[in-house]
């Protein structure tokens, strides 16, 4: 069968969909749970803020259609602990799991287990693609390193130096990187990749890996970072050193958002984290209902849950100083 790529704007079944969990659950319709059914949103690091919205997000779609949501994962950045809590999940008999898997390859053979017990399995933000998880919600994460790519070569003319920091293992901050150089490499020659280090989500490392790089590059132009908790070590030796570095990075928290009001970073992209959990609530429950879906492909003699959209995009944003005010996760959460 084919890999179907579907895009959430364009999305005719989602959005069908969507519309069905937005309408009161009743007796009568078959998008509604069970008494006491339950689905799990598991994470790593699990107070970090990005899964605020995420979570948000989940439960709006998860209490529209009656169901009961659980937030649950490790507070560290652990993959053996991760997993540790996943297993926990499993013990509660969920109906289905939306997981972020901190690492794609140990996460195979939990998943395909918890499936075969009859758990279904969605990930999100990050992906296990050998595993038989369902389905995956994501940004796009090609379409932002293009993006960061061009706007940071649009701003230093097409040519000077650049660096990075990575989070070598998770699947969509290598992305974010990886596609990065790869675009840089082939559409602007005249940029020269300086720098490359692993901070690790780190905030620490970063601010140490950023300050030698400066130091060791004083014509440093620009900086590319595939997630937020690193770009607020980032920011802060570009500081320090009284740099003129330009920073983009991906995702957002409280504090470089602040910087990016105060333009010490030039821009972040964040996905569109609500969008992203109420999504992902309604691909995990249609993977733990595949007997509402009769879909005209081979799903019957294949063994495909029905269900399965193998990618959906909840598209991203772009933050910048002039919208920033949109992004406070404080004025967010008010009356929730």
């Amino acid at each position: 069968m084919k890999t179907l790529r579907m895009t959430f704007a364009a999305s005719a079944v989602v959005a069908a969909a969507i519309g069905l969990a937005q309408a009161p659950a009743s007796a009568e319709s078959k998008f509604a749970c069970a008494p006491g059914d339950t689905y799990i949103m598991n994470v790593m690091v699990s107070a970090h803020p990005y899964w605020v919205p995420v979570y948000e997000g989940f439960k709006q779609a998860a209490e529209a259609m009656g169901c009961e949501v659980v937030f649950s994962g490790t507070p560290d950045y652990d993959i053996t602990k991760q997993i540790a809590s996943f297993e926990q999940d499993l013990v509660k008999q969920p109906k289905g799991i939306l997981l972020h898997p901190m690492q794609a390859d140990p996460f195979i053979e939990p998943i395909n287990r918890a499936i075969e017990s009859g758990v279904a399995i969605v990930t999100f933000a990050a992906d296990s693609p050998n595993s038989k998880r369902v389905s995956y919600i994501t940004s796009d994460n090609l379409a932002e390193a293009k993006y960061a790519a061009e706007e940071l070569a649009g701003l230093l003319g097409g040519k000077g130096e650049y660096a990075v920091l990575e989070n070598p293992g998770q699947s969509n901050h290598d992305l974010r990187v990886t596609a990065f150089i790869d675009y840089l490499g082939k559409n602007y020659p005249d940029m020269k990749l300086v720098g490359r280090q692993a901070s690790n989500q780190d905030s620490n490392k970063a601010y140490q890996a950023t300050l030698a790089m400066i130091q060791a590059n004083p014509n440093l132009g620009a900086l590319w970072i595939p997630e937020a908790g690193s770009a607020e070590g980032a920011v802060a030796a570009k500081l320090e050193a009284k740099s003129n570095v330009i920073i983009m990075h991906a995702d957002v928290t409280p504090t470089t958002l602040e910087h990016i009001k105060a333009g010490n970073i030039h821009k972040a992209l964040n996905p569109n984290q609500g969008i992203q959990g109420y999504v992902g609530f309604l691909a995990t429950f249609l993977a733990a209902h595949p007997e509402l879906i009769d879909p005209f492909n081979d799903y019957k003699r294949s063994g495909f849950n029905p269900g399965g959209i193998p990618f959906i995009d909840n598209g991203f944003a772009v933050i910048t100083k002039d919208n920033a005010d949109d992004f406070d996760l404080n004025v967010y959460m008010e009356g929730r």
